[in-house]
């Protein structure tokens, strides 16, 4: 599922994926995909036309599949096949880029149009499942199965410019805030990890939770943490508010 630019997406098992408007009544548009495999990963982004922005959305699936919608057209304008399934794809801020990984410990970089490589990056030793850029546009983090979150220069994917360790589980789920202060990661369980970027991440906040963490999202405006738990049955929404002396986002729990 994602939400943005006043739009829910959710995708389904089968290749199902449903728009909604929020402001609009009833449900925008339905696609199925052709291969009908598992919607892995939806991210909503703003891509620059001749005389405007697009509002677009990409959807990453098992069957290594990478599919790019127009909204307001409602039609899918691009397909790109990978040789693996595709377990994340996120858009540079741009619009212009986009990064792939899944179950290949290489991650892509590639043209959000022709879905050519510009260029490779390698050095997770698992299955990456979660990605996201900066929001200058210079920096993206890939989290893998090997327990780290790697942080990439687009200028220079050599090698990463830091590796940031989990304590147990995969890096499923990446955010920064809009004002790319901060960033945040967390493991498929019990852990987030919160980072002060312009410390060069040395900074960091460790959030102990109990049960399957399932995502997390900064709100717009930086103020809130939103990290969605699940404990066995019983799925939880935490919210924590940014405090500012300090810069945590331990202060309030609901």
């Amino acid at each position: 599922m994602a939400v943005g630019h006043k739009l829910l997406i959710i995708g389904g098992n089968y290749g199902e994926l449903i728009c909604k408007h929020l402001n609009r009544p009833g449900v925008s548009f339905c696609f199925q995909l052709e291969n009908e495999a598992k919607i892995n990963s939806i991210e909503i982004f703003k891509r620059p036309t001749a005389t405007s922005e697009a509002i677009n959305f990409v959807a990453s699936d098992q069957g290594g599949g990478v599919d790019v919608f127009d909204v307001e057209k409602t039609f899918q304008f691009s397909h790109f096949q990978f040789p693996w399934p595709v377990k994340h794809a996120s858009s540079s801020p741009d619009g212009r880029q986009l990064v792939v990984v899944g179950d290949d410990p290489e991650g892509r970089l590639v043209d959000s149009e022709s879905g050519s490589t510009i260029q490779s990056f390698r050095g997770h030793f698992g299955c990456s499942c979660s990605s996201a850029w900066h929001p200058d546009g210079n920096m993206f983090a890939t989290g893998n199965t090997d327990r780290t979150c790697r942080i990439w220069d687009v200028r220079n994917l050599l090698q990463p410019v830091a590796a940031l360790e989990g304590n147990a589980t995969a890096i499923s789920s990446i955010s920064f805030t809009s004002d790319g202060r901060f960033m945040a990661m967390c493991e498929d369980v019990d852990f987030v990890h919160v980072y002060d970027v312009q410390d060069a991440f040395r900074r960091e906040q460790e959030i102990d939770l109990f049960g399957h963490v399932s995502g997390l999202s900064f709100s717009p405006d930086t103020e809130y943490l939103f990290i969605s738990v699940s404990i066995d049955t019983v799925p939880t929404l935490l919210s924590y508010q940014r405090r500012h002396r300090i810069y945590h986002y331990l202060d309030s729990m609901n």
